[in-house]
């Protein structure tokens, strides 16, 4: 059975920092890209970061990029977001996605995405 699963999501103050993890089972990530989707109350879901494995070239949407850092342990088979100085807008379920065609395109369109896990709640609050 193909399942994403996220974990480390939680309540932290602003400026804080939390790691959300994506592990796999039912098939290896080695060959897919892995994307972080979040979405908040009442908005469309929004790309915000992915990882190719091909060549483990990244993508940082603009609002998260410099607080936000993606990378992959194949041998664990799980990808990480880890995310600094989070903000009361970072707000939201976030969710990881695998992209067979493995392309991490910047258009980070939902419908790209294969496999989704169900989703760890950030909230930023203080």
């Amino acid at each position: 059975q193909v399942q994403l699963v996220e974990s480390g999501g939680g309540l932290v103050q602003p400026g804080g920092s939390l790691r959300l993890s994506c592990a796999a089972s039912g098939f290896t990530l080695d060959s897919y890209a892995i994307g972080w989707f979040r979405q908040a109350p009442g908005k469309e879901r929004e790309g915000v970061s992915c990882i190719r494995s091909s060549d483990s070239s990244t993508y940082y949407a603009d609002s998260v990029k410099g607080r936000f850092t993606i990378s992959r342990d194949n041998a664990k088979n799980t990808v990480y977001l880890q995310m600094n100085g989070l903000k009361p807008e970072d707000t939201a379920v976030y969710y990881c996605a695998a992209e067979a065609l493995d392309m991490c395109l910047a258009t980070m369109t939902p419908y790209e995405y294969d496999y989704w896990g169900q989703g760890t709640q950030v909230t930023v609050s203080s």
